[in-house]
């Protein structure tokens, strides 16, 4: 029997690639995607739930017991809203639906996607890498089999049957190799951060925190 997997952020590009590369692995047996919306794929290993509060997940409890784990892809950019909107869904919403996974599911891995620059003393002067840090320590603490936090930074789009790549990304795909070579740490592909999440899964490992090289690392067979 294979992984059986909860991907959020699937209406997002870095969630819609992890699942993907999720579907198209074998080791995974199903994907559970929890979403506001449609992502807009069909595939015989994906099931949707489309729910719209993750702070209150009593009305679909009975829908999110018996997974291996959770790779939460969810996220927004602080650029254009307060601080307290950011805390509030980047903090406040990632914890309440983790807490509630937790309960469910005590032996599931829970896999944050983080980004570089994270601040995991909570003290620097940059708000979102605080509430990020903030994020990372307390999922942590939750009675998760494991917890991992990811950090990549430029992460490339790989999957053909891809719709939600944002438009930058687009034309910019030249430049990757480049910067891959310049700055390994710096630079994944999307299909990368998804066989990393799943084999850390099965296999565990010895950091919480997967910067881009740890992710190019564990993602090989």
């Amino acid at each position: 029997m294979g992984l059986k997997i909860i991907i959020t952020g699937t209406t997002g590009m870095v969630g819609e690639g992890v699942m993907l590369q999720c579907l198209d692995n074998p080791k995974v047996e199903k994907v559970l995607s929890i979403s506001r919306k449609p992502n807009g794929h069909s595939h015989p290993k994906l099931e949707e739930l489309i729910h719209k509060d993750f702070s209150d997940l009593s009305t679909v409890e009975n829908q999110l017991t018996g997974y291996d784990a959770c790779f939460f892809c969810a996220g927004i950019s602080s650029v254009g809203i307060s601080k307290e909107e950011y805390e509030r869904i980047t903090y406040d919403l990632t914890l309440a639906f983790a807490k509630t996974l937790a309960r469910l599911n005590s032996e599931m891995t829970f896999t944050y996607v983080s980004g570089q620059g994270t601040d995991s003393s909570e003290k620097g002067r940059s708000h979102w890498a605080r509430i990020k840090g903030k994020t990372e320590n307390d999922l942590r603490k939750l009675p998760f089999k494991q917890v991992f936090a990811y950090r990549p930074g430029v992460m490339k789009p790989v999957a053909t049957n891809s719709l939600h790549v944002l438009s930058a990304y687009k034309y910019f795909g030249w430049i990757y190799p480049i910067g891959r070579k310049l700055f390994p740490n710096g630079f994944n592909t999307l299909a990368e951060v998804g066989d990393s999440m799943v084999n850390v899964t099965l296999k565990g490992y010895d950091k919480f925190i997967l910067n881009g090289k740890e992710i190019t690392e564990t993602a090989k067979p």
